[in-house]
């Protein structure tokens, strides 16, 4: 099996030990991929999540996932776009890899990763898409665990993005 597998599917439907929700600082919900993971999990989440005291851009926080079929969710902030000038590239790279700290540190097997900021955040696709793949890439090889990461798109043009950067590596 591949380390990095792609999708194109609701990250809510996923069967993998972790998912990551693309939260705001508050953890409380929102739209987008948030906001649907919200939904499907049900109000027990969102009590969890008042209890972290929010999340900060870069961070990640893990709660129980309740009504999904996955065991955890990892909550991360990525960065709004700015035009690339205050350190965007690398805080979406941190939300990344302090998502795959936590995933290391329980030792989980599965990890399914949404497209983190390039929705209502801005963040251009192709660019957001290079960080995360070339991230994962490197914690993969210095890492054991997780075993397998997903990329979990919802759209078309997304897919076919990481189908580039998969494809390019093999």
């Amino acid at each position: 099996m591949k380390r990095i597998q792609l999708y194109q599917d609701d990250i809510t439907q996923l069967h993998v030990d972790a998912i990551v929700n693309a939260a705001n600082k508050s953890l409380l919900g929102g739209g987008g991929v948030d906001g649907a993971i919200h939904r499907a999990a049900g109000p027990r989440l969102l009590e969890e999540c008042r209890k972290l005291n929010g999340c900060e851009t870069g961070e990640a926080k893990i709660t129980q996932a309740y009504k999904l079929p996955c065991r955890f969710v990892i909550h991360t902030v990525g960065p709004v776009w700015y035009g690339g000038k205050i350190g965007e590239d690398e805080l979406l790279a941190s939300a990344y890899r302090n998502s795959l700290q936590i995933a290391k540190a329980k030792k989980l097997d599965t990890i399914a990763f949404p497209n983190i900021s390039t929705g209502v955040y801005n963040f251009p696709k192709d660019r957001a898409a290079k960080i995360a793949f070339d991230t994962i890439q490197q914690f993969l090889a210095e890492n054991e665990f997780p075993e397998t990461v997903v990329f979990c798109v919802f759209d078309d043009e997304n897919f076919h993005i990481y189908e580039k950067l998969i494809l390019e590596k093999e």
